[in-house]
C-alpha cells in the first residue's frame, strides 16, 4: 500500500518551471500560425483581386 501512496505523491509533483516553458512555447506557436495565417488571408484578397 505504502508503494501505491509514494506513486501518486510523485505524479502530483507540479514543475512550474517546465510547464512556464511549455506554456511559452505553446503561445509563441500559435502566435506564428496566427501570423502566418494573416499572410495566407492577405495573399488570397490579392489574388481575389488581381484575378478580377
Amino acid at each position: 500500500m505504502d508503494n501505491l501512496e509514494n506513486r501518486n505523491e510523485t505524479k502530483k509533483k507540479f514543475d512550474f518551471k517546465k510547464r512556464k516553458e511549455n506554456t511559452i512555447h505553446s503561445l509563441f506557436e500559435v502566435e506564428r500560425f496566427l501570423r502566418d495565417f494573416k499572410q495566407i488571408a492577405k495573399g488570397v484578397k490579392l489574388y481575389k483581386i488581381m484575378k478580377w
